[in-house]
């Protein structure tokens, strides 16, 4: 139905759905506007019934006599388009289905490309995934300058790639190399970075989008911009050559192997370039759908769900308190880390408290080094540096904690200490503020035995670094009121972080998983396979980061203190050898003083790896082992032996309650200590192989190595039953 009133055209299709998902005006200099605004929704995303609609409205603005042109822009607050919606993706069967998705996005978009009139996307916020690819099917685009504002193609993330168009059109507007790295990585650009990559034409304030967009309308269809002479280069056969061999060396020593999105990506580009953008668009739109149906993409889309599903929960039966102002206790790594988050993340004061003045300097200092990378890159202002630190102060006693709502505690993992903490905060801040600990082994119900108020006390648990890790673990104890649990959460949610809700046992969740992980890499360096065979033995399986590696990062001190814990409430399984105290015992701390497994060397106080690719083992820890270092076993077998321990310890803690579902138990292993996101956590893996078959691998592994692989009841149980942890 079409009505003219008053120089403006009214579109709207037969179903009310698509009436309210696109408006369409025509502004009085007959230049069309159409408004995306998906209803009961808070961002836009694509569906593939929408296409047809969106095509109808096109039609109808054809039949506008002396329409110029068309801009297109979003209806929501602070997104034009997050991308399709990844729901479509889990309700194909078939390739052929998913293939059918993605040639469905790419009829839309190549009808906008092909328009006979400029259309302009006029961008604010975040315009990901398909939104962009929409963008790219625009004659122009224009993106405020404000700091929601984000453009990027994530899907290699959930191991797919761009399927309505963009792994063909991005080369052809910013270059070759410049879209495969976009591409590949799935990284995300602001305003200024988009500008300067061209990416899109223009970058300006928010309030004058829509006026520049009706500029560029009046400009015309632009003619097609020339790349710079060094992009040129690579468009030839030769330059071709050499950046496919070089992307794809490069691409599969960091996935090695695990991520066959990255192929494809790779494979559909070039044959786009040499081929013609047709036949790339079949080779896109036939990878999408082979892509759908690998079990990566089903691993990495589940846990996108779970994460998603976690952001939307409180962790409680209750609403949290309103948190305006936060205390920190301690200056030291973890309490700048989480001053800096608080600040920069969740735009709330952050007053920090140490016992004296240079521990408050090092934790400003941590904040403005990080904020002074972020300028140095030109992802900040330094004004904006300037407004972000004015968050964060300090104090050597309790002045401004009368303000705070919630203190998060980091200091020593001394319990009398802790408890003086707490004692101290009743003491210094209103009736209602929260007491979270930042302890990683020390169990909350201790930590809260002596508070006059223990329903207000509540674990935290940060995993360092800070700024770079997703994931806190909110450890209730039996006595924590669900308000404090939903505070606690809320506050995790400010800070940008995915929280999950634990039980108050030795090791709590994450630790707890990863202890005998680590011990059992100890167990193989002991019995003679040296430690960087180990170490890669994990990284092939897809680890970030190997296990002695990683004791050595997070310090060997501070890995090895929670393993008495774990032994003293938990059992033997978590003992680590005898021989890593003599490690202890010779001061090596790793990388923090520049003694630990792997050699380091130093400079002004700050220590790196050395070495061919920054590693070396340093061959003296054997001889201080008594270890002659012989490979025996297959890497294969090292692997399975640390992981079969993790994934073990894994369904123990679902048990006894620890973790409240499988997916908590996923998201934390993922985004606490890098288990491989392609397999989609501990029981996305265990379902994959079948409980029969790990119970299996166990029991061989008792027969071998001892009690310590012995699996545990449930998880028996459910491979008597042939049972899955998901539907």
């Amino acid at each position: 139905m079409t009505q003219f009133q008053n120089d403006t055209v009214a579109v709207t299709t037969d179903t009310k759905q698509a009436a309210s998902v696109f408006n369409f005006d025509v502004r009085p200099d007959k230049i069309g506007v159409i408004t995306i605004d998906v209803p009961g929704e808070k961002v836009n995303t694509l569906k593939a019934e929408f296409v047809d609609q969106f095509l109808h409205v096109f039609k109808q603005a054809q039949q506008v006599s002396g329409l110029k042109g068309l801009i297109l822009i979003s209806g929501k607050p602070d997104n034009f388009i997050a991308g399709a919606d990844i729901s479509m993706i889990a309700g194909c069967k078939t390739k052929e289905e998913a293939q059918d998705l993605a040639e469905k996005g790419q009829k839309l978009f190549s009808q906008i490309a092909n328009y006979p009139l400029p259309v302009v996307a006029a961008i604010h916020g975040a315009c990901l995934g398909g939104g962009l690819e929409l963008a790219l099917a625009c004659h122009w685009r224009i993106c405020s300058l404000d700091d929601k504002t984000r453009l990027g193609l994530p899907e290699v993330q959930l191991g797919l790639l761009p399927g309505s168009g963009g792994t063909q059109r991005l080369p052809r507007l910013i270059g070759v190399s410049s879209a495969l790295d976009m591409i590949l990585t799935g990284k995300q650009l602001r305003a200024r970075q988009a500008l300067r990559l061209g990416v899109v034409d223009d970058a300006v304030p928010l309030d004058i989008l829509l006026e520049i967009a009706v500029e560029k309308v009046k400009k015309g269809i632009p003619m097609r911009k020339s790349l710079p002479w060094q992009q040129r280069l690579l468009v030839g056969p030769v330059g071709r050559y050499f950046l496919f061999n070089i992307v794809r060396k490069k691409t599969l020593a960091k996935t090695r192997g695990h991520y066959p999105a990255t192929e494809r990506i790779i494979d559909v580009v070039k044959e786009g370039l040499e081929k013609g953008m047709n036949q790339g668009l079949r080779a896109e739109a036939m990878a999408f759908g082979e892509l759908a149906m690998t079990r990566e993409s089903a691993a990495l889309r589940n846990l996108f769900f779970a994460a998603t599903s976690l952001k939307n929960e409180t962790g409680s039966s209750e609403k949290p308190a309103k948190i305006e102002r936060v205390g920190i206790l301690g200056g030291g790594l973890m309490g700048g880390g989480i001053a800096n988050v608080t600040a920069t993340r969740g735009k709330l004061p952050a007053r920090i408290k140490d016992i004296n003045e240079k521990g408050i300097s090092q934790a400003l200092k941590y904040s403005w080094d990080l904020l002074s990378k972020r300028v140095k890159q030109k992802r900040l202002r330094p004004v904006e540096r300037d407004q972000q630190m004015m968050l964060i102060s300090g104090t050597t006693d309790y002045s401004g904690f009368e303000q705070v709502d919630i203190v998060v505690e980091a200091v020593f993992e001394d319990l009398s200490l802790k408890q003086q903490m707490v004692a101290e905060i009743e003491a210094n801040t209103k009736p209602e503020t929260v007491f979270a600990s930042n302890t990683s082994s020390l169990p909350i119900h201790q930590i809260a035995e002596k508070a006059q108020r223990p329903e207000q006390v509540i674990g935290l648990h940060y995993f360092s670094p800070v700024d770079k890790m997703p994931l806190v673990e909110v450890i209730p104890h039996k006595d924590t009121s669900e308000k404090t649990i939903a505070t606690a959460v809320a506050l995790a949610k400010k800070q940008g972080k995915t929280a999950i809700v634990v039980g108050d046992k030795a090791g709590f969740y994450v630790n707890r998983i990863l202890v005998p992980y680590i011990s059992e890499a100890s167990n193989c360096l002991v019995a003679g396979e040296p430690i960087d065979r180990i170490d890669k033995a994990l990284v092939n399986f897809g680890f970030p980061i190997g296990p002695i590696n990683l004791l050595d990062e997070v310090g060997i001190d501070v890995g090895t203190k929670i393993m008495p814990i774990l032994v003293e409430q938990l059992g033997q399984r978590f003992a680590a050898p005898e021989s890593l105290n003599v490690v202890l015992k010779d001061g090596r701390k790793g990388r923090k003083n520049g003694r630990g497994f792997y050699l380091y060397t130093s400079e002004s106080g700050k220590f790196w790896r050395m070495g061919k690719k920054g590693k070396k083992v340093d061959s003296s820890i054997y001889t201080l082992m008594n270890i002659k270092p012989e490979s025996r076993m297959l890497s294969s077998e090292i692997a399975q032996r640390c992981v079969m321990l993790m994934l073990n310890e894994a369904v123990r803690c679902l048990d006894e309650g620890i973790i409240r579902s499988p997916r908590d138990g996923d998201i934390g292993a993922v985004f606490g200590i890098g288990f491989p996101p392609f397999f989609g956590g501990p029981f996305r893996y265990i379902d994959s192989l079948g409980c029969a078959r790990v119970v299996e691998i166990l029991r061989r592994l008792e027969s071998q190595y001892g009690d310590r692989f012995v699996p545990c009841e449930r998880l028996v149980k459910m491979a008597e039953q042939n049972k899955n942890f998901y539907p």
